[in-house]
Formats: C-alpha cells, structure tokens, sequence
C-alpha cells in the first residue's frame, strides 16, 4: 500500500507540472484514488478525508479574503495605490523588489496566502503601469511571503508547532537562552535574497516619467474591510484560545466574516441583486480551492500510510551520532521533502523524533532551527505544495497569463538556496558551534 501511495503521488506531481491547467482534475482524481484505496486498506477511514485532512481553516480565509480582495481590486484602489508608489520610487526594478520584501515583512506576523491576496492586486497594476510581466512579481511575493512565516511564534502554524515541543515565547523567536534567535536566521535569509529579487528585476532598473490620467476610486469599504481583516489577524495571532473549532478555524472565520460584510455591502448598494451576486461570485478562484482541497487529501493519505513517518525514522538513524551531519541532513532534507510534501505534517512527525534523540537542550533547539528552516523554505521550490504559490499562480491563471514551471523554478529555486543557506550557516554558528 505504502509503494502504491508513493508511486501514485510521484506520479501526480509530474501530470500537474507536465499539465498545469489540468491541476484539479488530476488532484481530484488522484485523491479519490487514495481515499478508495485508503479505506479499502484501513489507513484512513472515509470520514478521515473530509474530516480531518482538509484544511478547512485555510480554504475558509481563501474563499473570504478572495471576496473581499476581488471587490477591492474592483474599486479602483490598487491602481491608485500603484499610483503612489511609483510617484515615491520612479524606478521600476526598486519598486518590485520593495513589493516583494513588503510581502515578507506582513507575512511574520499574517498568514502566508492572506498576505499574497492582499498583495498581489497591487502587484498586478504596478507591473502593468511600468510596462513588465506580472508573473514574475506574483511569483516573488509569493515566496517571499513563505520565506517570512518561520520568523515569528505567529508567522506560520510550523513556529507555534516548534515553539509548543520546545517551549518557546513569543520572544524567544528573537532572543533564546541569551543567543540570537531564528528570526535573526530568517531576516539574514531575506538580505540574501535581495540581490536574487535584483538579479531577476534587473532589466527593469531603469528610471521613468510616469504620467497618468487620475484614477477614479468607486468606493473605499472594500480597502476598510482589507484594512480591518488585516489588523484582526495580527491581534487574532496573539490570542490564547481554548483548544477547539474557533481556536483551529480564527483566521478562517475572521476572513468570512470581512468576505461576507463586503457581500452584503456590494449586494445593497447594487441596483440590480442578481448582478452583484455574480459580480462577487465571480471574485473566487474555484480552481484554486478544490485544487488544495484535493492536495490536503492526497497528503493526508501520504501520511497516514506511513511514508512521513519512515523519512523521520531514516534521518534519525543516520545522523543521531554525529550531530553536524544530523543537523545537515535535517536542513537540506526537510528542504526536498517539503516542495513536495506540505510541511505541517512533516514537522509535526519530525518534531518527536527529534525530542526522543536524548540530546542536550541545546542542541534539541539547534535541530528544531534547522528542521524549520528547511521546512518552511523548501515550499519554495516547487510551484504546488506551498498554498501562497498555489494562490499566486491562481490568480495569474485568472487573469489570462500563462505561467510555466520553469517560471517558477527560475525564481524558487535560487530564492530557496541563498536563503537556505543563510539560515543554515547563521543557525550553527550561533547554536551549534
């Protein structure tokens, strides 16, 4: 069973890289697949699917942060915002690598996928107004965007994972046991990755005259609600919560609700109900969420036949005796397993056998680092496993552009190693030396 499983997912990620545009029709396919094939064997129980695998807190921040994105894009706002920008930065290249590093900085302390959909409308009309192709844009605000979540106990849902086994504040993230923290780890991977963000926006430093005709705003209670959904996040992240549906689904709930407000606003200020609806149906990217729908599943299967399970087991055996060696292989390793397996599973097997090793404390943190480090990153390699890409190139695909995976490779890849590697060397010299 657990060859099957592999084989089958191999396989569906060479269809969706050879067939883009076919993503949720393969996923679909491929998790019903191992959902029959699950069942039929007793790893996963049909419930477990649906239950369990799904990620419902992502898909509900997806579909209410896509209303109200889609109806801000609308308003006119983001061609004014782009407006500004440039009016401050007359010249393209810094322009695009501000926007990227800005995606970086609110994503420390917002989640990944809300930060690339507030972002990306902007992206779009700036890149438009100076004349350049927007995929590369999205695609760097993407991974950026990825690249920040480790920073803080907020970021993203493998910090708190870390910080729960290890015992972590949110402090700690800065400052630990009198040592510079993993925050400092990723902020030196973000330097590292401005001259890559400069190399790929290069042909853009040029400086220009941008003149252009006023841009009309229709209405601003779509940037209040962008505004507002932002700012409930941030305080949302903070919170201690009772264990429960509102403590796993907040940031979900707090974007359904922003979605649903700007619903019923655009309904009742439209004169014609039917129109609006459409109008506001029209704001989600259906593909995209079935699309992550079908991955939560096929990654659950992954899981629970056991293959994450004896990746943990096979970096425990090797390295456990010599703790650089086991600190490179957790770093690098985590990097390649998460461009194709979603890193919030894998962290959480990694985290026990970690624990379990009977190193120093020390020592424990050194491979917790590292494990995030990796973790985090490597979604940034492929195109498909970390949900910002997938959101990212959802929205190009809406707007008529064609993205090929040598597009992404040709920034995920040299993102993900100067990153990496920063990290990486940061990390030991700091823990581990």
């Amino acid at each position: 069973m657990k060859i099957f499983v592999l084989v089958l997912f191999i396989l569906t990620y060479i269809l969706i890289i050879a067939l883009p545009k076919q993503k949720p029709i393969i996923t679909g396919i491929t998790a019903l697949i191992c959902s029959v094939a699950c069942a039929i064997s007793g790893h996963m129980l049909w419930h477990e699917a649906f239950s369990e695998a799904i990620n419902y807190n992502v898909v509900m921040m997806l579909v209410g942060i896509m209303i109200t994105v889609g109806l801000f894009s609308d308003s006119g706002m983001p061609n004014k915002l782009a407006d500004k920008i440039i009016s401050k930065i007359p010249n393209a290249m810094w322009v695009l690598v501000l926007l990227s590093v800005l995606s970086g900085v609110i994503s420390a302390f917002v989640d990944n996928v809300a930060t690339v959909l507030m972002l990306a409308p902007i992206g779009l009309a700036v890149a438009k107004k100076v004349g350049v192709s927007p995929i590369p844009v999205l695609i760097s605000i993407a991974v950026s965007s990825n690249l920040q979540g480790a920073a803080t106990l907020v970021g993203d849902t493998t910090s708190v994972m870390l910080a729960g086994e290890i015992g972590m504040s949110f402090m700690d993230f800065f400052v630990m046991n009198g040592k510079l923290s993993i925050f400092w780890a990723v902020e030196l991977g973000m330097l590292a990755t401005i001259p890559i963000l400069i190399i790929i926006f290069r042909k853009q430093n040029r400086k220009f005259e941008y003149l252009s005709e006023p841009v009309t705003v229709t209405t601003i209670f779509p940037t209040v609600m962008l505004v507002l959904n932002i700012t409930c996040l941030v305080l949302c992240s903070f919170l201690t919560l009772p264990e429960g549906f509102i403590a796993d689904h907040i940031n979900g709930l707090v974007c359904m609700f922003f979605g649903i407000v700007c619903l019923i606003y655009h309904v009742a200020t439209s004169k014609k109900v039917k129109t609006a609806l459409k109008e506001v149906a029209n704001t989600i990217d259906y593909q995209t969420v079935f699309f992550l729908i079908f991955l939560f599943i096929i990654i659950q299967a992954v899981e629970k036949v056991g293959i994450i399970a004896d990746i943990s087991s096979f970096f425990a055996s090797i390295g456990e005796s010599n703790i650089f060696l086991l600190y490179t292989l957790i770093v690098f390793g985590s990097v390649l397993i998460s461009a194709f397996i979603d890193n919030i599973p894998y962290v959480a097997t990694m985290l026990p056998v970690i624990a379990g090793l009977g190193v120093s404390a020390d020592v424990q943190i050194l491979l917790g680092f590292g494990l995030l480090c990796g973790a985090t990153l490597g979604g940034n390699i492929t195109p498909v496993c970390a949900s910002a890409n997938v959101v990212a190139i959802g929205m190009l695909n809406k707007e008529g552009y064609k993205v090929k995976s040598s597009d992404f490779f040709k920034i995920g890849i040299p993102f993900t190693l100067a990153a990496v590697l920063s990290g990486y060397l940061f990390v030991w010299f700091v823990w581990g030396v």
